[in-house]
This record gives structure tokens, C-alpha cells and sequence, in this order.
């Protein structure tokens, strides 16, 4: 399909490029799935709700916009909505979901996130998409999922919801009576966006190479729950019900958060690095004491270990324990902050923060530049985040061929 027809971005770049891509989620975990294609060359179409938008734009962290008639951006939505495309499309209307059918007839892929059932009312099932486009990949996120019990498919469903339903707070924080934490910021949403992305581009291959599309049905609880390890099967074949360790191991040692003179540091040693730790601390790996600490950690050797660890970094500054501990072949680093981030060395020389224009707020800003590095077909930011319908014009004039009068026709309506 790609090479059938002729791009309509600009800038051609990425391994992703000629891919084209229609996204209707809102927020997070389905439009950051679609972002991140953009970044890698894909033509993304966001479809947002005419008048309304899509609330993450002023959600949380707010930017003040340049000129007379200010307003803010959120942080967020000026680093996730690089390079995409922006309209404006009621599909709840007869006229949208003609619009949508004839937008969906040209792309690759369609993302969407809601309640289930929810497209299929305004006429637009998947039968209905796939016959507008047989190669199509559908890919549905949703909280709970497409099908299951049916007490759980209308439910709403967020980032801390996912979070909690997929198992992963049963796992992050202190143990009882400390409550469960929330991994931040927003893990279960970025987690889904992973699995939405790579599972779209999965299907994509399958229809390049059958020319039949086919329906994706991704729950946001899944995708979280698929990262947990061994966590299922423990349960299922130990009767092992993981529960919270903080940030120790609780298998081995030394893995753990400690306090130096003048902050927090991370000191981590697995398998036979546990031999150099203890050489660092200038101790015998080879005496039985401190070999049988590195797994029995609630054993005598164990606790006086950790003890002696404890105080060897408390009597030191982060930098030191990071440069003797990393110089003696075990893992340590700082607790990074964002300041810390924006002024070490190796953020620097990787060039991991870019500076890029951007339209919503009329400068230009700096964050998070493109991941991971391509050798021959890099990602790159062509442009910021844009105001909303931005691409109203473009897209509806440029590639469907509406002309003024029917675009004007459809303005006042409130369709775009």
C-alpha cells in the first residue's frame, strides 16, 4: 500500500516512512503509541474533537504560549505530539464517518482507544472499517479489553487503574502497612503505548506480506500484567504470592537504595560481582561468611554485610561511591534528578535533549530528543506540537479534495 501512493509530509525521513497512520485516542496510552511512529518517519493523523481537543493538551505542568492572548500548553502534550498531524472530526455525525471511511481507505493503520462498542455506534465496526480498506490494522486499546466478563467491559480505565488491575502495585513500594505506589509518570500508559505500537507494526508486516488486514484487541491491564516477570507462574506453580520489597532484591545482595553523606545512590551487584563489592569494602569474597551473605541476606553474614556496606557509604559523598564502586567493576549511580540529568556529561555527548520549534507555544523548546538511534534511518523532530485543527486544510483539502464550500459546510456544522 505504502508504495502505491504519494506521501504527504514534508520532511521524508525514518525507518517508518510512508507509513500512514490514523489515531483517535485520547490522552496517553494509544496517541503516544502513534507519536512515537511519528518520530520515526510515519505520516500520524490525530483526529481530535472539534471545539474540545484532547484534554491532555492543558492537563498538568502548564506552559505559557507566546503573544497577546497567551494560554498554556502542557509539557506533556509538547513532547509527545512531535510531528503529527492534527484535525478536527465529529464521528459521531453522518458526515464524519463518511470523512473518516474516506481517510481510513488510504492508511496502514488505525489506532484507537475507548469503551468497546463505542465506534460501532456511530457505524463504524470493524467489518464496516475493514471493507473500506481489507488491509487495514485495527488496533483497539482499551482498560479492560474487547471481549471478557461483561461486568468489566464498560468500565473507564486509566494509567492507575491499569496500574493496579495488571498487578503492578501489588509489587511497587514498601511492604504493609505502607500502601501500594504508582509507578510515575503515567507507566501503565507508556507501557500500553509500547504494546499497541509494536503489535500495529507486527500486523503491518502481516498485511505487507498477506495483503489481508486484521483487528488488534489490547487491554491496557494485559499489557501491564505481561511485564511481571515470573510473578504468574510463581503463584501458579510455587503458591508464591510476590508481594512488596521496597527497593531491596530480597534474593541477593548488594541491590539497593542507600544514603550517603549528601544523597541517595544505587549500589547493584548480581551473580560474582558480589565478589568485587566485597573487595571494594575490603573483605574476603572467598571467606564462607560473606559468600553465603550474597543470597542468605537475613543470615548473621547477611545482616553485618549490609551493616558494613551501610556504613562505608554513609562516610562518603554520592560521587565517591559511584567512582570507587564502578572503578572496582560494580554497578552504582546517583539518584538523577532533572537538573542532575540536564547536566551530566553523558546526557550531553549522546545528545539525548534536543531543542525543536513549536507551534503551540511560538519558540522554541528543549526535552527529549528521538529513541533509540538508527545508523541509517535516524528518527528527528520536524516539527513541535500545533494548535488544534491545525492540519484541518491540509489534510482535508490537500488529500480527500474537499473544496472552500464544503469545508466552510462542514465548519458550520461542527463536523470539523
Amino acid at each position: 500500500m505504502t508504495s502505491e501512493r504519494s506521501p504527504f509530509q514534508p520532511q521524508q525521513f525514518g525507518p517508518l516512512q510512508g507509513v500512514r497512520i490514523i489515531s483517535s485516542g485520547t490522552i496517553i496510552a494509544q496517541p503516544f503509541a502513534a507519536a512515537m511512529a511519528a518520530e520515526m518517519g510515519a505520516e500520524v493523523i490525530q483526529i481530535e474533537r472539534p471545539g474540545i481537543g484532547d484534554i491532555w493538551r492543558d492537563l498538568e505542568f502548564p506552559i505559557a504560549k507566546d503573544g497577546e492572548d497567551n494560554g498554556s500548553v502542557a509539557a506533556g502534550w509538547v513532547q509527545d505530539r512531535r510531528n503529527t498531524h492534527h484535525i478536527t472530526l465529529d464521528l459521531s455525525s453522518p458526515e464524519g464517518k463518511d470523512l473518516f471511511l474516506r481517510l481510513i481507505a488510504d492508511a496502514d493503520i488505525w489506532m484507537e482507544a475507548s469503551i468497546p462498542g463505542a465506534y460501532a455506534g456511530w457505524g463504524l465496526d470493524d467489518e464496516t472499517v475493514l471493507k473500506a480498506n481489507p488491509r487495514l490494522v485495527i488496533a483497539h486499546v482499551s482498560g479492560y479489553g474487547q471481549t471478557g466478563h461483561a461486568d468489566y467491559l464498560g468500565r473507564a480505565s486509566y494509567d492507575f487503574i491499569g496500574q493496579a488491575f495488571g498487578g503492578m502495585m501489588h509489587l511497587t513500594g514498601f511492604p504493609d502497612p505502607e500502601p501500594p505506589v504508582r509507578a510515575a509518570p503515567w507507566i501503565g500508559d507508556r507501557i500500553t503505548s509500547l504494546f499497541c505500537l509494536w503489535s500495529a507494526l507486527a500486523g503491518y508486516i502481516s498485511a505487507q506480506r498477506t495483503g489481508e488486514g486484521q483487528v488488534i484487541d489490547l487491554s491496557q491491564f494485559e499489557a501491564v500484567h505481561h511485564i511481571l516477570a515470573g510473578t504468574t507462574v510463581a503463584y501458579y506453580e510455587l503458591g508464591l504470592e510476590r508481594g512488596r520489597s521496597g527497593n531491596k532484591a530480597g534474593l541477593f545482595q548488594p541491590y539497593d537504595v542507600f544514603q550517603a553523606s549528601d544523597g541517595w545512590v544505587i549500589v547493584a551487584a548480581v551473580g560474582t560481582v558480589f565478589d568485587r563489592a566485597c573487595r571494594v569494602l575490603g573483605l574476603d569474597p572467598t571467606d564462607e561468611h560473606w559468600s553465603n551473605a550474597r543470597t542468605d541476606v537475613d543470615s548473621a553474614g547477611g545482616i553485618e554485610f549490609d551493616a558494613i556496606l551501610r556504613g562505608w557509604i554513609e562516610e562518603r559523598t554520592v560521587l565517591d561511591v559511584v567512582d570507587t564502586m564502578n572503578a572496582g567493576g560494580v554497578a552504582s549511580c546517583p539518584i538523577m534528578t532533572p537538573k542532575d540529568i540536564a547536566e551530566d556529561p553523558h546526557y550531553q555527548m549522546r545528545n539525548v535533549h534536543i531543542e525543536w520549534e513549536d507551534l503551540n507555544l511560538g519558540r522554541k523548546v528543549k526535552g527529549n530528543g528521538i529513541t533509540p538511534k538508527f545508523s541509517k534511518t535516524p528518527g528527528e523532530v520536524w516539527r513541535g506540537s500545533v494548535p488544534l485543527g491545525y492540519d484541518n486544510h491540509e489534510i482535508y483539502t490537500g488529500l480527500l479534495g474537499l473544496n472552500p464550500e464544503e469545508m466552510s459546510s462542514l465548519q458550520d456544522k461542527g463536523v470539523i
